[in-house]
């Protein structure tokens, strides 16, 4: 992604940020379930959309780019979720070179 210059207005999308939890199931394996980081605002853009054919069914996914103020705690791995949508975060890098804001490409898997 390149440097963008970031208007804090256009952060109008309200996001939860989660991050997944690995509980041991005692008999070698595990399950995972999803806790709430935060709720936080950021501008979502879409990218790209591709769907493919494979194993008799479609699959389909839209990547966006989410610009947000910059958090310590964010990584690749957790997700965000917007109305019904789950968006997993895949790469994070500084938006604009200030350390002001991140931004993420993001992947969200058709339904």
């Amino acid at each position: 992604m390149r440097a963008i210059i970031m208007d804090p207005g256009r952060l109008r999308t309200e996001l939860i940020l989660q991050e997944a939890v690995i509980s041991e199931d005692g008999a070698g394996g595990h399950s995972e379930d999803w806790r709430e980081v935060a709720r936080l605002f950021a501008e979502v853009t879409p990218l790209r959309a591709e769907s493919r054919f494979g194993a008799a069914q479609f699959l389909e996914h839209v990547t966006h780019r989410v610009v947000l103020r910059e958090r310590a705690d964010l990584r690749s791995g957790m997700r965000f979720l917007q109305a019904g949508r789950t968006m997993e975060i895949v790469t994070i890098e500084d938006a604009d070179g200030t350390g002001r804001y991140l931004a993420c490409l993001v992947r969200e898997e058709g339904r």
